[in-house]
This record gives C-alpha cells, sequence and structure tokens, in this order.
C-alpha cells in the first residue's frame, strides 16, 4: 500500500491548525502509529469512551478511533445514521463479504478531503461492548464501512492510503452534506 503525501490547499489549512475541535489532524505521527490491545476495562477507559463520543457528535462524525483522540487504544465508535451507537473494544474482522462496493468517504483527521473507496459490503466483527462483554456484529452498508475505516485507524492507516487516486478532491461539504468517518 502506498502512503499518499498530502499537500493541504491554502484555504484548507486553518481546518488542519484546529485544535479546539479535539481531533488529530494530519499529518500528527500518533495517525501512522499501532493502537495497542485494551488489556482491562478501567474508569479511564470509560471516560475515554464517552469523551471520543462526545467529541464525534461534536464534529458532526459517524465514527471514531481513540487515536483521532491522541490515544493509542483499540478502541472504536461506530453510529451510522438511523442505527445504535456501537462502541467496540479491541474489534477484530473475522469475515468479509467477497461482494466489493465503493462509497465516498472523508475523515475527521482529514477536513475537507473526500474520496471513493472500496470495501467489502458486509463484514462480522468480534471484540468487546462497552462493559467488557464479548460481542460479535454482522455489519453491512454503511455501518461496515464505518467500522472498516476506524479499524483502518488503529492500524495506522489512512482513507487516502485506499482511496482510487482520481476520485480524491478537497471540498468543504454544505450543512447536512455527507458526514466525516
Amino acid at each position: 500500500m502506498k502512503l499518499l503525501e498530502l499537500d493541504i490547499p491554502v484555504e484548507y489549512r486553518w481546518l488542519y491548525e484546529r485544535t479546539d475541535d479535539g481531533i488529530v489532524k494530519y499529518p500528527d505521527p500518533v495517525l501512522r502509529k499501532r493502537a495497542r490491545p485494551v488489556s482491562r476495562m478501567t474508569p479511564d477507559l470509560h471516560a475515554l469512551i464517552e469523551h471520543m463520543l462526545t467529541t464525534m457528535r461534536r464534529a458532526q462524525g459517524i465514527g471514531l478511533a481513540a487515536p483521532q483522540v491522541g490515544v493509542l487504544l483499540r478502541v472504536i465508535i461506530i453510529e451510522a445514521p438511523e442505527q445504535p451507537v456501537r462502541v467496540v473494544i479491541n474489534p477484530q474482522i473475522l469475515e468479509r463479504s467477497s461482494e466489493q462496493v465503493i462509497g465516498m468517504e472523508g475523515c475527521l483527521s482529514l477536513p475537507g478531503l473526500y474520496g471513493d473507496v472500496k470495501r467489502p459490503e458486509a463484514i462480522l466483527l468480534r471484540g468487546l461492548n462497552k462493559h467488557g462483554k464479548p460481542i460479535q456484529l454482522q455489519l453491512k452498508g454503511i455501518e461496515a464501512r464505518i467500522a472498516q475505516h476506524e479499524i483502518d485507524h488503529l492500524d495506522g492507516i489512512l482513507f487516502t492510503d485506499r482511496v482510487i487516486p482520481e476520485t480524491l478532491h478537497w471540498d468543504v461539504p454544505d450543512e447536512g452534506e455527507q458526514d466525516e468517518l
């Protein structure tokens, strides 16, 4: 996988200099590091999950991984439209559908940048819920896409590493337009 080096246009640089939203932005090195597994449930972990949820919602995102708030732990949040919030600790993809679909992705850590990414349509995901109980989730469509995008973050992979290069473009969405993962 070839890592794309981004040249952020002048008119978008202010988005990357923002720190008030709590989101770690490209090219911060934490986004390229592999997160470590959660070994036990603690009050700090519960506080991290609440912080992630608040931060994601304030930024109008639909998914977030702990490295995006500067914490190298294997924790993701998925909040697809009209679906329950899913917190998955130590997520692992057990199965991927052979059917691949192309969909537009953006990222809270790469504000204003969008592109098409080809991913499996459905996955079987295993991990722990926010109470530390084992879970398995069959996800498809947007939920599967969000989960795969966020798990990539846990491995130091950005959507730009998987994007169809000719679809990559800069855009500031109108209110209510494409949510960012």
